[in-house]
């Protein structure tokens, strides 16, 4: 039977808190975070006492900042959208300019918190009002470049901002490699204690990536046969159909690689391979993600060139639209930029439970479809029973769908009803979760966003974790500065280059193109 809207366990409403959004005018905050917070304010669970406080270097004013984000939200919720909504939402909001860089400004951030924190304290003491500004949540999101990160810490604790109860939030990537990840994390962590700061993925808030913890944990069918004796390899995709639409100047210095695979993806590895922990509780499941990072194989220079692929998109046609190549969208067709924008890569974790199944990662810009998947193939059954003649036995394969049509779907072997003899051919249980809960299925931002005020850290990164992936990363990295191959190109709307075809059906497998 499906499950109603209100059947679901509604999550309380926070305590009042603060936000303060340096990067406020930016695309993450218009397109995400906004919208997320006017979602979370819609269905009750923020106090009308919180306040969100935009921060930009445009002095732009408390006014012209609100249409802004009221111009986001209606694009972002469409129908959902109503004035009386925007209204209650839009008393949260402030905006400042301020240079994150210069420690003046910060004064200025300090007296408006300090007089906001005054208009809504009712007791007329100054103890009184210093207890409960102690007490209240306050959130520094870092929606910047990271090279921002441990300056504006370091202002915030110099400027009497950080309390007990102050977190603050750092969006990927932290750092291009390990050493500039590391020292990240220092000068963050010399302002905030390691369960004050949130490092986070948004791709651990989609339903269907914690309804994998939920699969493996809360049921006992899988078990047995999750691991080198019932699977044959897994495979994670991530597809995008768009280019870098606009974040050229970013993506360039970045890549597939460190914008995808060192992060989310890994993550995503991390959460379908992971021993079970001993309880529900951050810590818990974040030791047994690291156990999986830490036990990755790593590559040498040469297995690098015989285990990854890296290419480029040129010009072709995606979503039915013919598309400029990559150089071309990022005004360097003159000087062809050696950025990667797909990565496929086979791995292993070199553990008990997982030795010898190999691990597929793909990922790319300008794919074919939109979609993200995780496929565990299971092995062939030892022995078949049934007549020659009847079609081949396929293996069972389980398909988690991330996005965009969350869900759950296991292949078995069917008989076809009616037939003579025993006519077998393979049939799908599909899980939808729209479809069986009749409910939106929320942005992972909303999730996460009130997960931070409450102080719940399961579905954020620690800082083991992410070094962690990063030493991963890096030999991937090194290889790939020292050799002198470029990526190879491959047309927009396509499956990406040939190689990375050839990668896994040189061991006798083949990409699952499920997300179609």
């Amino acid at each position: 039977m499906a499950i109603s809207h209100s059947d679901a366990n509604q999550l309380p409403v926070v305590a009042p808190f603060d936000m303060v959004v340096f990067g406020g005018t930016g695309d993450l905050a218009m397109r995400k975070l906004m919208p997320a917070l006017l979602r979370r304010n819609i269905d009750g669970q923020v106090d009308l006492k919180s306040r969100i406080i935009g921060i930009g270097r445009s002095p732009i004013g408390n006014s012209a900042y609100a249409k802004r984000v009221e111009a986001s939200c209606r694009k972002a919720l469409g129908e959902a959208f109503t004035q009386q909504s925007w209204s209650i939402f839009a008393h949260c909001l402030r905006y400042l300019a301020l240079d994150a860089l210069k420690p003046e400004d910060y004064r200025r951030l300090h007296s408006l918190l300090g007089a906001d924190d005054a208009e809504h304290h009712q007791s007329g003491t100054t103890s009184s009002l210093q207890s409960a500004i102690a007490e209240r949540i306050r959130v520094f999101y870092l929606a910047t470049d990271p090279i921002l990160f441990g300056p504006i810490c370091q202002r915030l604790g110099d400027s009497g901002l950080v309390t007990p109860q102050t977190r603050v939030v750092l969006e990927k990537p932290i750092g291009r490699d390990l050493a500039s990840s590391k020292a990240i994390n220092d000068a963050v962590g010399a302002v905030f204690r390691e369960d004050q700061i949130f490092r986070i993925d948004h791709y651990l808030g989609k339903e269907a990536v914690q309804n994998l913890l939920a699969l493996r944990f809360a049921n006992t069918l899988f078990e047995p046969v999750w691991n080198a004796s019932g699977v044959d390899h897994i495979q994670i995709t991530v597809a995008e159909t768009l280019g870098v639409e606009g974040r050229g100047d970013y993506y360039d210095h970045s890549g597939a690689l460190r914008d995808m695979v060192q992060n989310h993806m890994l993550q995503l590895l991390c959460l379908t391979t992971m021993e079970p922990p001993s309880k529900f509780e951050p810590d818990a499941i974040r030791d047994e993600k690291r156990k999986v990072l830490r036990a990755l194989r790593m590559f040498s220079e040469a297995e690098v060139a015989t285990h990854t692929v890296r290419g480029q998109y040129r010009a072709g046609v995606a979503d039915g639209v013919q598309v400029l190549g990559y150089n071309d969208e990022i005004g360097r067709a003159d000087d062809p930029s050696p950025t990667e924008t797909f990565v496929a890569i086979k791995g292993e974790i070199a553990n008990w439970r997982w030795g010898g199944v190999p691990f597929y990662l793909r990922t790319g810009k300008r794919l074919a479809v939109r979609g993200s998947e995780i496929v565990i193939q299971f092995r062939h059954v030892p022995h078949d029973i049934f007549p020659i003649g009847n079609n081949r036995l396929v293996p069972n394969r389980l398909i988690i769908r991330v996005q965009p049509d969350e869900g759950i779907r296991l292949n078995l072997m069917t008989k076809v009803p009616g037939s003579g003899g025993m006519r077998l051919r393979p049939a799908p249980l599909d899980l939808s979760f729209a479809e069986q809960f009749h409910t939106r299925s929320p942005d992972a931002y909303e999730r996460l966003l009130l997960d931070i005020v409450r102080g719940n850290s399961t579905l954020f990164m620690r800082r083991d974790e992410i070094e962690a992936a990063w030493s991963w990363v890096e030999p991937i990295l090194d290889a790939w500065a020292n050799s002198s191959d470029l990526p190879r190109f491959y047309p927009a709307g396509s499956w990406g280059p040939s190689s990375a075809i050839a990668l896994i059906e040189r061991d006798g497998r083949t990409w699952s193109e499920d997300t179609d």
